[in-house]
């Protein structure tokens, strides 16, 4: 009996550290299956070629996602540098060259058939940012680093993440959010939905104990009932690095980051933290 085609998933890359960028160099041929990234391969263009280029000789397709550090411009003083949705354009560019599906690309189906349900699974690869409405109530929006400061230091997006041309990274993740509401309110009825985000689209699902105010740079509250609204079978995130599986309304939650070097085993290579998403 032939082995049923997989779809995968891995966020948090991070290739411009030698040994995670080596990791992808011993990766297996997976022949078929797709693989979603889910955001933060790297700052520099020039990774994310590597990666696809590398990821096509052994997977059928790409997904892909943006990450904060996908998104980070290292050297503000260089104005000819993509910042911004320049830089994010830059980089769906980029990945389309590789045949990669992108948040800007139309959802994909997943061809195998889905056991025991009638419908479709369609895969949507979304890119929503946040808006510092990860907070306390009795913190207001203009206090928010102060009050990260008590305890440790900001996200470095308040320096590297540009949110050129809007004026702020909250107008830029509303625009992001009402563009996704309507691409995927177009989704039949009849079908369930895999969603893909580098952040995560719940509050409650953020355990972060050595940053714990790091949470007004982990998504929106915007998202909150998506999993429901959009009948999703499983939400992928990263951006946390702290692997782990929720179910919440019936649904599944993965948290699928490999992180530094540090916070994974590169004796067990790049294949073992690989999450499997389908078949369920």
């Amino acid at each position: 009996m032939a082995n049923l085609m997989q779809l995968l998933a891995i966020s948090d890359l991070h290739l411009s550290q030698a040994s995670n960028k080596d990791a992808i160099l011993k990766m297996s041929d997976h022949g078929d299956d797709w693989l979603i990234i889910g955001g933060d391969i790297s700052e520099k263009p020039e990774l994310h070629e590597f990666l696809f280029k590398e990821l096509n000789k052994r997977f059928g397709k790409i997904i892909w996602v943006p990450g904060n550090h996908d998104l980070w411009t290292e050297d503000a003083r260089d104005q000819q540098i993509e910042r911004g949705v320049d830089k994010y354009n830059l980089l769906v560019e980029l990945s389309r060259s590789f045949g990669v599906i992108t948040p800007e690309d139309p959802f994909v189906e997943w061809p195998e058939k889905l056991q025991d349900r009638e419908g479709s699974l369609i895969i949507a690869p979304l890119f929503l940012l946040y808006d510092y409405s990860f907070r306390p109530k009795s913190v207001n929006r203009e206090n928010i680093k102060d009050w990260v400061r008590q305890v440790h230091a900001e996200c470095s997006d308040e320096f590297l993440l540009h949110p050129t041309p809007y004026e702020s990274r909250e107008q830029w993740c509303k625009a992001r959010c009402d563009f996704s509401i309507d691409k995927l309110s177009d989704i039949p009825s009849t079908s369930t939905t895999v969603l893909i985000n580098h952040w995560p689209l719940r509050l409650d699902l953020i355990n972060l104990p050595r940053v714990p105010r790091f949470t007004p740079w982990c998504g929106t509250t915007i998202t909150h009932d998506w999993h429901k609204k959009f009948r999703a079978s499983v939400v992928i995130s990263g951006h946390l690095h702290t692997r782990r599986t929720d179910f919440i309304d019936e649904c599944r939650f993965e948290e699928v980051s490999l992180g530094y070097k540090r916070q994974w085993n590169p004796d067990l290579g790049i294949d073992y933290y690989l999450r499997q998403i389908m078949p369920l």
